[in-house]
């Protein structure tokens, strides 16, 4: 099976091209075929305020994609440079696979796995900024 693969929990809501699809009462799993179609769990967005850091700020801007908001040709240039400043500063072999990862999703135009790899990059920059305010 090729495509996004979505497990969705009870009730869970996900955003699909601008619609929003709430889950029934069972667990679910969809697989999207549709390669550019714009997916977001809503459980996973961040909203304007909360995109204060440079990860949480490059996460919120692939998810401007997904929701629709931002066109991706002109997504794309600004999400590299973006990418390539936290390479600059994310160091460590795994958040430089993260980013690669982030990087190599993003050239195929495959926004919801550029997304997720840079997600995962969230809780070491929580770390990060935490130690950085002792």
């Amino acid at each position: 099976m090729s495509g996004l693969v979505l497990k969705l929990n009870p009730k869970e809501r996900v955003l699909v091209n601008g619609a929003v699809i709430e889950n029934g009462d069972r667990r679910a799993r969809l697989a999207i075929m549709t390669p550019d179609a714009h997916i977001l769990r809503l459980r996973d967005a961040i909203h304007p305020e909360e995109a204060r850091t440079p990860v949480r700020r490059v996460c919120y801007a692939a998810q401007l994609v997904l929701s629709g908001d931002m066109d991706p040709d002109d997504a794309q240039q600004q999400l590299l440079r973006r990418i390539e400043e936290l390479s600059q500063v994310l160091t460590d072999p795994d958040s430089r696979a993260q980013l690669a990862a982030a990087t190599e999703a993003l050239i195929a135009r495959r926004y919801y796995h550029c997304l997720k790899a840079l997600r995962r990059l969230i809780p070491r920059e929580d770390r990060l900024l935490a130690a950085s305010t002792r």
